[in-house]
């Protein structure tokens, strides 16, 4: 009888066994695929700000276009535009594109500023409704800023934080730059600096 009663034990330890492996891969399962949907969001969100900062460039042309025998004089000021229009273009890391970003919402601000000193060009309807397009999408591009970074401080936090780090270093997964630029160089940036060293004379 003795030998009956020792019988359960192996079940029960295996029982045990399998109900901790279980539970570890479940939970394994729900934070990968947490991390994975936060990758995905990630996407998205820069997805819909890459989206808006071409349409802005692309509508830099027709603006530059419309103004053309209103400012020709300006030309320093629509230099700094389509210069910041190429930076834009060619920027290639989200560091680099939000410095870019910087520097046409920079060059776009002097612009509209000069123009107000050109009554006719304020009455040009085409110029008010680019000014406006052009307007919007920087408010869109602010908002859609604003849930990307968000999403990024999120995804940061969570695979440097226990337990989320180990699943993430098994998935190498890497920190994500925010789309930003700190205070010192907003501080610093001046548009006609930007403007000489694109053109390699700073």
């Amino acid at each position: 009888m003795g030998g009956c009663l020792k019988t359960p034990m192996p079940f029960f330890n295996f029982a045990v066994f399998f109900l901790l492996a279980a539970t570890a891969a479940i939970y394994a399962a729900i934070v990968y695929n947490g991390l994975v949907r936060l990758q995905n969001e990630i996407r998205r969100a820069w997805a819909n700000i890459d989206v808006l900062l071409k349409q802005r460039h692309d509508e830099v042309p027709n603006l530059v276009a419309c103004v053309k025998g209103y400012m020709d004089h300006e030309s320093q000021t629509l230099e700094a535009v389509t210069q910041a229009r190429a930076a834009s273009m060619n920027a290639a890391s989200i560091p680099q594109k939000a410095q870019a970003h910087l520097l046409m919402t920079g060059a776009l601000r002097s612009f509209f500023a000069v123009a107000e000193g050109y009554p006719q060009l304020k009455a040009n309807q085409n110029f008010l409704a680019l000014q406006n397009r052009i307007s919007e999408l920087e408010e869109r591009i602010a908002d859609r800023r604003e849930f990307f970074n968000d999403d990024v401080n999120t995804y940061n936090t969570r695979i440097a934080q226990l337990p989320e780090v180990f699943m993430a270093r098994l998935m190498k997964l890497r920190r994500q730059d925010m789309f930003l630029v700190n205070e010192q160089e907003r501080q610093q940036v001046d548009v006609k600096t930007l403007l000489a060293r694109g053109q390699g004379t700073a």
